[in-house]
């Protein structure tokens, strides 16, 4: 996938060679380099490597100047000449390494990079995607099967990507023929430049799209309103004549609005946040038309590209544009964005956990313009090479993508798919209760769900001791288990990311509690937390089930007398916390004197979180399984 320039270059000295010709050849080379004149700087640096000169600086080049054309199979090459150097590079060469190993066919050691780089680097996002998700092949296969794919028709012999479809025509980019007396080549791919071409489509007739939109530079990425009467596309910092250019003298990529009048494409104008120092690409539409979503690396930027997304105004000018942040963007590339009614963002990216170069994933929408529940489409349309520019119609489930997967036409060709089964992933949770000692089924048991201490559900063992939730895929549960004459048991559980069943089976133990003064009695009972409802002190039906628990052996033992104590975890501020949880200890006391023990034999207060059990203080990342630990309601035996 050749279709934008990235900015994301690293300029480092040159060492030495064994004499002036061959210094002068490497500084031929950088110039072209720098000028992302990628085909004519690897005939040089390859002529003067295949002489025996070795530089750390030059591999770093050479490996760029292929994985940003897309050929990762050569990108591999001259990375691993970099890595055999044994030098200290940077996170990106091991990404970058790892992704040309995938396309390659080298999982295993590509997975073995990724761990070196999460290791290394660990505050790199795309590591750490990685460590959450290592059977992420797993969770690309389960994803496949569900589509049926076949050539668009209407590829040609060079690039042809980026499509987008509007009444019945298909519009899209190509560097096929743009022109009868002169072909402009790109220096960065070697390619001719691209310009926008139209088919019907149940046709594999193509037109040039003649029109004012097309110049002597590129354009891609056409994105037209519902009444056709205005189109966003990306083209090259080029605008009556006038080319612009940033401080390095290189043309970047711009988005162009256009309005029809008179049957005429006219009023082109570039959007009101591009510039020419960095690029903006790839322009999408929310449904409503209401939100434009685009990529680009302007400052602020995550990554080489991100996504953004920036409000238009009734009277057609725009806001300030916003990153759509983590998860969706990464330390790599996302771009290529599409928009459907059903809260769905397509992208392409190379930062998530993929199959190697750019991938397709999905992610959910969220009423605050967050991305969550990120999936890769699967290996239909993904493979080791570019997958990309993926648009869909949410009713007939028929759309296109672009690919350089092997078996194209041209270095960039255009499929068109029906996809035949939803992404959707189904979880299930069960497990067996036992016994602990003696391993015997425990039936009537009952199981108690929870997620981040809110109850969701609730249900119990069948007679062999069996259970099960629908659940939800990704997220993380705790389930409390309950059985006369057993200790109260709760266990934390994350849920698989993709569809099947999670098992949890859970042992109980067949034992009576001895305690003693200082002693915790709700351990007795496997009470960690009285659940109240969110920023709330009242004592909810769950939580009474548990106190209930404390109030028999209060009842029991007249003598006995508690100390209740409620904390937090160190989010939110401490005065709120501290307020919070004194105003839960004071309820749990008043509820345990409405149900008949003395006020004389109860004392309770909220340390709020200036008891943490653990590091996760104010600033430290903390999963949720350690903030939880901290979260916690204590019944201290002060006599007996």
């Amino acid at each position: 996938m050749k279709s934008y320039s990235a900015l994301y270059l690293t300029i480092l000295s040159i060492f030495s060679f064994n004499s002036y010709a061959q210094q002068s050849k490497i500084s031929d080379a950088d110039k072209s380099y720098n000028k992302y004149a990628y085909v004519d700087a690897i005939k040089i640096y390859e002529k003067v490597a295949e002489k025996g000169y070795k530089s750390e600086d030059m591999f770093k080049k050479l490996g760029n100047s292929y994985y940003f054309n897309s050929d990762y199979e050569a990108a591999a090459r001259w990375y691993g000449e970099l890595f055999a150097m044994n030098t200290a590079v940077g996170s990106e060469y091991y990404y970058r390494y790892a992704q040309s190993l995938k396309s390659a066919g080298q999982i295993d050691k590509a997975n073995k990079l990724m761990k070196e780089l999460n290791t290394k680097f660990n505050q790199d996002n795309r590591g750490l995607l990685y460590k959450e998700n290592v059977n992420y092949q797993d969770l690309i296969k389960s994803n496949s099967g569900r589509y049926k794919i076949e050539d668009a028709g209407i590829n040609s012999k060079y690039s042809d990507y980026s499509s987008f479809v509007y009444n019945n025509k298909i519009y899209f980019a190509s560097a096929r023929d743009t022109g009868n007396f002169s072909k402009r080549i790109h220096t960065w791919s070697g390619e001719y430049f691209t310009n926008l071409y139209v088919s019907n489509t149940d046709s594999v007739k193509v037109e040039k799209f003649k029109t004012a939109l097309n110049s002597k530079f590129h354009e891609s990425a056409p994105a037209f309103t519902r009444d056709g009467k205005t189109v966003y596309f990306t083209r090259n910092n080029y605008l009556k004549g006038k080319k612009g250019q940033d401080e390095h003298k290189i043309t970047l990529v711009k988005i162009y609005k256009a309005s029809l009048e008179n049957g005429k494409w006219t009023n082109i104008t570039a959007l009101s946040f591009n510039s020419d120092n960095y690029s903006t690409a790839h322009p999408a539409l929310s449904p409503d038309e209401k939100t434009l979503y685009f990529a680009s690396d302007r400052p602020g930027t995550i990554g080489q590209s991100d996504i953004y997304r920036v409000e238009v105004h009734a009277d057609g000018s725009f806001g300030q544009p916003v990153n759509l942040g983590k998860p969706i963007n990464t330390e790599g590339r996302e771009t290529f964005p599409y928009v459907t009614n059903e809260n769905e963002i397509y992208f392409a990216s190379d930062g998530h956990p993929g199959l190697g170069g750019l991938d397709v994933f999905v992610g959910k929408i969220q009423s605050n313009g967050a991305v969550t529940d990120i999936q890769n489409v699967g290996a239909d349309v993904n493979s080791p090479k570019d997958d990309f520019a993926y648009i869909i119609d949410p009713v007939t489930r028929k759309g296109y993508f672009s690919s350089n997967k092997d078996g194209g036409q041209g270095s960039d060709d255009i499929y068109k798919f029906l996809e035949t089964k939803k992404l959707q992933c189904i979880q299930e949770l069960n497990g067996i209760i036992t016994d602990s000692e003696t391993g015997s089924i425990l039936p009537e048991t009952k199981l108690s769900l929870y997620e981040n201490e809110a109850f969701i559900n609730s249900t119990f063992s069948d007679l062999s001791g069996s259970y099960n939730f629908a659940v939800s895929c990704g997220k993380t549960y705790n389930v409390r288990a309950e059985k006369k004459e057993y200790t109260t048991k709760e266990v934390n559980v994350t849920i698989l990311k993709l569809s099947g069943k999670t098992s949890l089976p859970i042992t109980l133990d067949n034992a009576k509690c001895k305690v003693a003064v200082g002693d915790d009695l709700g351990k007795c009972f496997g009470i960690k937390m009285i659940y109240f409802d969110l920023d709330k002190s009242d004592i909810r039906p769950e939580a009474a089930v548990d106190l209930e628990k404390i109030l028999n052996a209060l009842l029991e033992n007249p003598t006995m007398k508690l100390d209740i104590r409620s904390h937090t975890d160190s989010r939110q501020t401490r005065y709120y916390n501290e307020a919070l949880s004194d105003r839960r200890a004071q309820s749990t006391v008043k509820w345990l004197i409405k149900n008949g023990i003395d006020s004389s034999r109860l004392t309770g207060r909220g340390y709020g979180e200036t008891q943490l059990l653990n590091g996760c203080f104010d600033g430290v990342n903390c999963t949720e399984e350690q903030h939880q630990v901290n979260r916690r309601s204590e019944f201290i035996i002060t006599a007996l």
